[in-house]
């Protein structure tokens, strides 16, 4: 039977023409175009240093505590605290201040966003947590102080914090139809049997934190005082809870005594040997804790299966969006396809387009953590105004166009649509409001 119509459209013409425009697009692709030359060496540079920075110290143990969440956390904790049907002071007070606990930035807090909303946080508590687990950083808040100006680090923080209550509330208001059927869902579900005491979970997740925390701390501009202390201390931090979250497995998850003791001893004869170089026994103690996991049963079996799953949905997506990021935006204090002048021409003064522009240029940047302390000084010195700083400041640690790839694939695109579009409407108006007040 002859198809027709749309049909022959799907089945036809549809991949016709994406194969033309595919050939097309290589067929012109402008190389030997400084800039554009220049963009493709930005996105791979920036590429390789997400995955030098970022994936091994920030990424796997997020996907490990994610799969943890999902394991040892159970469904009637999560919904107790930030369920849908919870009580809202108590969901979003606990979501909107997790940023003070969690230094990380828009991408690991990914893992840790799909770990509670699959485990049935509400989507209001969910994302209210999503934005401030990158905003609310206390180091990158004082930084922001001691750099910027007193007035713009507490504008940051104040925002931050309103911010993910005022967005999460607003999501769970226009989507209140699909909350009342989670809450119904919810309240049939029975409730599971608790394996491990509170206790021995605040310990085994306090250890998981505490590595993820302490290996990304980042340097501050003094190595002095409590900061520069923590930093000087931040590997020997990081093993103590290594040490710690190895007890934990051999004490109360059920691992042989004799494995942990393997790694551990691994891990820490590599740490001799390699004594400037502390990437090198992190690796190895994440490479002794994949081993452990992936050849155990029952718990320990099921945490490095939800683990996985959850690197198998995130990591293509970012790695993706970051080389989109680098060739459209390039690195920190180099140019991508989009000229760093025309950004700084756009950022001058402070109009609502100005703001409008630091807030969008910021969310689809990609922001490590503290990084954009100074960049935006850099933006600044160039002519920036002061509510655009605020904006960038409030719309880039929370969101990039890899963050929004992989909220797409968790919520749906219409949600993350809604999720950026509030992000970039408060953030203009709050920079706007701010430069108004400043320049009186």
């Amino acid at each position: 039977m002859k198809v027709v119509g749309r049909e022959r459209w799907a089945q036809i013409w549809k991949p016709m023409a994406t194969i033309l425009a595919v050939f097309l697009a290589f067929y012109y692709l402008p190389i030997g175009w400084p800039r554009f030359d220049n963009a493709l060496v930005e996105a791979l540079e920036l590429t390789k240093w997400y995955a030098q920075e970022h994936v091994i110290l920030c990424l796997l143990p997020a996907f490990y505590i994610a799969g943890a969440i999902a394991v040892f956390v159970s469904q009637g904790s999560v919904m107790r605290y930030l369920g849908a049907g919870a009580n809202k002071v108590l969901s979003y007070s606990v979501a909107s201040v997790s940023g003070t606990i969690l230094a990380v930035c828009s991408c690991t807090v990914l893992p840790l966003f799909a770990g509670i909303y699959r485990m049935g946080a509400g989507l209001g508590p969910a994302m209210a947590f999503l934005y401030s687990g990158p905003a609310i950083n206390v180091l990158a808040i004082v930084m922001t102080a001691a750099v910027l100006g007193p007035s713009l680090g507490v504008a940051r923080a104040i925002g931050a914090i309103v911010f993910s209550i005022v967005i999460g509330l607003i999501m769970a208001t226009l989507y209140r139809k699909e909350e009342q059927v989670k809450i119904k869902a919810q309240a049939m579900l029975p409730v599971p049997e608790v394996a491990h005491p509170l206790w021995q979970n605040a310990v085994y997740f306090g250890a998981l934190v505490g590595i993820l925390v302490f290996a990304n701390w980042g340097k501050p501009q003094e190595i002095s005082g409590l900061w520069g202390t923590i930093y000087t201390a931040k590997w020997a931090l990081t093993a103590s809870f290594g040490l710690l979250l190895a007890f934990a497995l051999w004490r109360w998850f059920g691992v042989l005594w004799w494995k942990v003791a393997a790694v551990t001893i691994v891990t820490a004869g590599v740490a001799l040997f390699f004594a400037n170089q502390p990437q090198v026994p992190f690796i190895v103690g994440l490479i002794g804790l994949t081993v452990l996991t992936s050849t155990a049963r029952e718990e320990m079996g099921d945490w490095f299966d939800q683990s996985w799953s959850f690197a198998k949905q995130i990591l293509p997506l970012l790695l993706i969006g970051v080389l989109i990021s680098g060739f459209l935006l390039g690195r920190p204090g180099y140019e991508g396809l989009i000229p760093s002048a025309w950004v700084a021409a756009a950022v001058g003064g402070n109009s609502l387009l100005s703001n409008f522009v630091a807030s969008f240029l910021g969310a689809f940047m990609y922001f490590a953590t503290l990084t954009e302390v100074p960049i935006v000084q850099g933006l600044v010195g160039a002519g920036m105004g002061q509510g655009p700083a605020l904006a960038l400041l409030l719309a880039g640690p929370a969101l990039s166009l890899p963050n929004m790839l992989v909220i797409r694939s968790i919520v749906g695109t219409q949600k993350t649509v809604v999720f950026v579009t509030l992000v970039i409407i408060f953030a203009t108006l709050t920079g706007w409001v701010y430069g108004a007040w400043i320049v009186r």
